[in-house]
């Protein structure tokens, strides 16, 4: 049993495009230029935000997600991921008080904060506002009396006459300010598809941004008064998730190694993911497509998240001895794991260039962009999950995938439309619907079962 006790705090902010990843961001890095370890966290299922987070902060983003992972995993998750923290951070999703749409407070960052027992601090977009601002915030602040709105920063802000008048009309509602950000461009990041340019397609100008957004908070908030306010969020008693899976004798021994993609083309990954295969006795390795001519040796299982591989299409389609090796993995029956761009990538083609060919399948860009939750159900038995699991996952694509006939689904969406989704072939899983393992932990360790099993087949010893 371990105490919620690290010192905590919500961004939030009343709608999108407000700046909470410039506030977040920058109170990570000024937070961690002081000396102090700061856990960093992000609402919802977004794989973006968290690489600025970790990059702020040097240690992995997490996200918790009260609708894939369950309400119960929340503070689980939070304690696992700020263990051994001074202070933890939390990025909230869309405006405070919304969720998964038709559910309620479901999800949202006023859900996720009362879970986490945690203060909010409202981020607000001033740069059109006057005196109208107080009567903002005291909707925000008087809407659910169960969250704990502790102040807010004003962000936008465009002059000194400006920010007295926005002072003066909060003092009289008396919700503190812990600061005020002037409108700066070395913070703006490029967006693509609803989200930011992943971290590891922008190099030194993330680098850049990140220290820009710390200074900025530096010169323009109350660090003190936040840090004061983070310390007052009362303990609450509970376990820490743990990642931990039975020992075996297979895990004693060492067990098969998993590859898993990165680089700027495979940005989308949970950091819990990673952390399950090796608690069930997998050796978790790294590798970039864009830039490996070669799985790593060894690789006994392949796992690939999600991304934005159709601006990256032709130099994936160029590394052809790479594209070779992952169709041999995949014939072989050892596990092959896909998400999003994953799929994409083990299909036959990307917008007419050529992928993996694993997927009886062609993938191409559309106009429609495909977002929200989704319920579902395995219909086939997979590497990933046995026939009539039934999970949570996102959808966030811009692409189609049109498969050939008599392919094998993996999922049949049940939530918010009925419909089959995903391929299911030999030990290949892969699917639109991204999912958080640590809803399903016996996704990792049938993962790495099937990897031992096929790896022991290849030896020529029949598994017992």
């Amino acid at each position: 049993m371990v105490s919620t006790s690290v010192p905590r705090l919500v961004i939030a902010a009343p709608s999108s495009g407000s700046g909470k990843t410039t506030v977040a961001t920058g109170l990570m890095a000024a937070f961690a230029g002081r000396g102090l370890a700061v856990s960093p966290h992000k609402v919802g299922p977004d794989y973006i935000d968290p690489g600025f987070h970790a990059l702020a902060t040097g240690r992995p983003g997490r996200n918790l997600d009260a609708y894939l992972c369950g309400p119960e995993l929340v503070a689980p998750l939070f304690a696992h991921g700020a263990r051994g923290c001074d202070l933890a951070v939390v990025e909230g999703v869309m405006g405070l008080f919304d969720g998964a749409s038709g559910q309620g407070e479901l999800a949202s960052t006023a859900h996720v904060a009362k879970l986490l027992r945690a203060p909010v601090v409202l981020v607000v977009d001033a740069s059109s506002q006057a005196r109208s601002v107080a009567a903002l915030v005291h909707g925000f602040a008087s809407f659910d009396p169960e969250v704990r709105l502790a102040g807010v920063i004003l962000n936008k802000v465009g002059s000194d006459r400006h920010e007295a008048i926005l002072r003066e009309a909060l003092d009289e509602s008396g919700v503190p300010v812990f600061g005020a950000l002037r409108r700066g461009a070395d913070v703006v990041t490029p967006s693509r598809h609803l989200g930011l340019v992943p971290v590891a397609e922008r190099g030194a100008e993330a680098v850049a941004a990140v220290a820009a957004m710390a200074e900025l908070v530096r010169v323009g908030c109350d660090l003190d008064a936040l840090y004061a306010v983070a310390r007052s969020a009362p303990s609450s008693a509970g376990a820490a998730w743990e990642p931990d899976a039975p020992e075996s004798p297979d895990r004693r021994r060492g067990g098969p190694r998993v590859a898993v993609a990165g680089g700027p083309a495979f940005t989308f990954s949970y950091a819990e993911h990673s952390e399950l295969l090796a608690a069930a006795g997998a050796e978790v390795v790294n590798f970039d497509p864009l830039r490996d001519e070669q799985l790593p040796d060894g690789t006994g299982a392949l796992v690939i998240g999600g991304g934005f591989p159709e601006m990256y299409a032709s130099e994936l389609s160029a590394n052809e001895p790479l594209r070779k090796a992952v169709g041999e993995l995949a014939r072989s029956g050892a596990p092959v794991v896909a998400e999003c761009a994953g799929l994409l990538y083990l299909a036959r083609s990307l917008d007419g260039q050529p992928m993996c060919g694993v997927l009886d399948a062609d993938a191409r860009m559309s106009e429609r962009l495909t977002l929200g939750y989704r319920d579902a159900v395995a219909v086939s038995d997979s590497v990933l999950a046995a026939n009539g699991t039934r999970v949570r996952g996102h959808e966030f694509h811009r692409t189609v995938v049109e498969p050939g006939a008599g392919t094998t689904p993996a999922w049949g969406i049940t939530r918010p439309e009925r419909r089959v989704e995903g391929f299911v072939q030999g030990g290949v899983h892969a699917s639109y619907l991204h999912v958080h393992w640590a809803s399903v932990p016996q996704a990792a360790r049938r993962i790495v079962a099937q990897a031992t099993e096929v790896a022991r087949a290849t030896e020529g010893v029949t598994p017992s």
